[in-house]
């Protein structure tokens, strides 16, 4: 039988458990992340792969839309952040993942909330200064859920709402995005001996944008999924100086008019992916996995836009815009031998750039 701490009530963590919370669970939420994960230096892939898994955890808590759920979302969602800011409540936490696996049919979300316990009892386990990153970007995630939550409909309802102004995308975007890579760049630094000469002010600033980069291009992307769940990322101020309301999003022809306010945002899209450039180059050759680590999800975001702005069809429901696995494998493939030239790794992100451009 497990031993418990004496904190709260949380089974202690052994070496086996700790693995397949961080290799088997990790896996089973985010393909596309596990390889980041992997490529990782070992020294951060505890810090890094615990902040993802207690973050989707919220995320799926936050997104049960369906009917006999919304009353229940959002004070789960505040139970489960004063659990990540401790003292956790073991009584309370099994309370959460009972309430959480109900009606749950996915197996690979079902292992994440049956490992929970684990999960944070790995983030008790925690150094103190990575237990506290983690503490702060999970919370900080959990405020973009709660915007979320606070400003859209449930997807059962019928509504369909958006975001007020274009200071509320970039927020939004800092929340669920942009924090990431400020808590990336804190980890990182500590950890690395080789990013000693950082200025770590200023690469937090770069990697927000990175972050939020990545982030306005799902948004971009998603735009008619998420309208169909009741949800418009895009700024209604900016819809109305197009002479659009909400419901003209659902019809694809009225794409062109729509262009007024998505190229802006794609224009924008693509300064903050100049700024993940400037980070990932900073990351000094030698460091080859942080690195590749940095390269994978800046080459995959700015794919996926380059495809989204050529395509052309923002407003269709019938649209998936992603990059083929087959493209992941030889970006990956690619990536190797490149990844030690500024040069040659400019050259590549500058090409998927210019697609953007010509595109828009």
């Amino acid at each position: 039988m497990a031993k418990t701490t004496t904190s709260g009530g949380l089974p202690s963590i052994d070496p086996s458990r700790r693995n397949r919370i961080l290799q088997d669970v990790l896996k089973g939420v985010s393909r596309s992340f596990y390889l980041t994960l992997r490529v990782l230096p070992k020294n951060l892939r505890e810090p890094m792969g615990l902040a993802y898994l207690l973050a989707r955890a919220a995320d799926t808590i936050s997104d049960r839309r369906r009917a006999g759920f919304s009353g229940a979302r959002l004070e789960d969602l505040l139970t489960f952040r004063a659990q990540v800011a401790g003292p956790v409540d073991f009584d309370v936490l099994q309370g959460l993942v009972s309430r959480s696996l109900e009606g749950m049919s996915s197996p690979q979300e079902q292992a994440l909330f049956a490992s929970l316990a684990d999960a944070f009892a790995l983030l008790e386990s925690l150094e103190e200064a990575d237990r506290e990153q983690v503490r702060w970007v999970v919370g900080t995630l959990t405020q973009g859920m709660e915007m979320d939550l606070n400003t859209f409909p449930a997807e059962d309802s019928g509504g369909l709402a958006a975001l007020s102004t274009g200071a509320d995308l970039d927020r939004y975007t800092y929340l669920v995005a942009g924090c990431v890579g400020e808590f990336w760049t804190n980890v990182t630094a500590a950890h690395e001996p080789s990013l000693k000469k950082w200025d770590v002010a200023k690469m937090s600033e770069l990697g927000v944008r990175f972050g939020k980069a990545l982030q306005l291009t799902n948004v971009l992307r998603d735009i008619p999924r998420d309208l169909r769940g009741g949800r418009c990322y895009l700024p209604a101020d900016e819809l109305a100086a197009a002479g659009l309301v909400l419901r003209d999003l659902l019809d694809p022809a009225n794409e062109w008019r729509a262009r007024q306010v998505l190229v802006p945002w794609m224009q924008t899209a693509l300064g903050h992916f100049e700024a993940a450039e400037k980070y990932l180059l900073a990351v000094p050759r030698r460091s080859v996995r942080l690195r590749l680590a940095c390269l994978w999800p800046l080459l995959l975001g700015l794919a996926t836009l380059a495809r989204l702005a050529r395509g052309g069809k923002w407003l269709d429901p019938d649209t998936t815009t992603k990059v083929s696995r087959r493209w992941v494998y030889r970006m990956i493939a690619l990536s190797l031998p490149v990844v030690f030239s500024n040069h040659l790794l400019r050259r590549w992100i500058s090409s998927l750039r210019r697609q953007v451009v010509d595109a828009i």
